[in-house]
């Protein structure tokens, strides 16, 4: 049995569709005036069906599946920036959503300004950020360009100054989605390095959206595999991938 003091992330019965309410309520209301009730399906399109799940403090779950599966809407409604429209969600702990590259990152501020920015996000104070900034700033790696505006920087430096923000300001919860794909490999095996330590050593929880098999076996203790807005999966590593790769080929 799962403690409830343990439990980070708690997802139960969610739902979600994007679009206007307003057209699936009008179809509503006529089928009810013709005596014939709309079917689930008639409701949507639905990006997430009764979704479920539940992660522990420490755990470090793979989320896979093909385009528009539903795993960064997962996503989205765990970081808050979307709602469900049915469903219960509760997240315990401070949460770092790297769902985006240029997610709370102003393109006119230099690197060191945004670190100050994301930290503040994340609940951290200015002399909390000036005791980690070294560490930072060593972390991603991007010398002068640190100090430099970041609408200059490639895909690969905005993954390179997230990440470097969001493992290393105690993060309780870390949701990524995709975004580790695009640094280089050598920064890539930092990152998954970094992650495994804050996980093993913090305890720190990681949610993980990933095309990537290597990125999943490497960071991730178990997974669910989304068809359709729909978890048809769940399960370790290898055999989530054997199921992805089934549902691909």
């Amino acid at each position: 049995m799962v403690a409830m003091n343990d439990v980070v992330v708690h997802v139960e019965g969610v739902w979600k569709r994007y679009g206007l309410p307003l057209v699936p309520a009008l179809r509503r209301q006529w089928r009810q005036w013709v005596g014939r009730p709309m079917s689930i399906d008639e409701q949507g399109p639905w990006a997430l069906r009764d979704i479920s799940v539940t992660v522990r403090r420490g755990d470090a779950l793979g989320i896979v599946g093909r385009n528009g599966a539903g795993k960064s809407t997962l996503l989205k409604i765990l970081a808050g920036v979307t709602p469900p429209n049915k469903g219960r969600v509760r997240v315990s702990g401070r949460l770092f959503p790297m769902i985006e590259l240029n997610a709370g990152i102003h393109p006119e501020l230099t690197g060191r300004e945004n670190t100050y920015l994301l930290g503040a996000i994340v609940g951290l104070r200015r002399r909390e950020l000036n005791a980690r900034m070294k560490t930072i700033e060593e972390f991603c790696e991007l010398g002068e360009w640190f100090d430099r505006p970041v609408r200059v920087y490639s895909s690969g430096m905005l993954a390179r100054l997230g990440f470097s923000v969001a493992v290393n300001v105690d993060t309780d919860i870390l949701l990524v989605d995709e975004v580790l794909a695009t640094g280089d490999i050598g920064f890539q095996k930092k990152c998954i390095d970094r992650i495994n330590e804050m996980i093993a050593r913090d305890g720190t929880t990681l949610l993980l959206v990933s095309h990537s098999p290597h990125e999943v076996e490497s960071l991730c203790r178990d997974g669910i595999l989304l068809d359709n807005g729909v978890p048809v999966f769940s399960g370790p590593p290898k055999e989530l991938l054997e199921q992805y790769a089934r549902t691909v080929y």
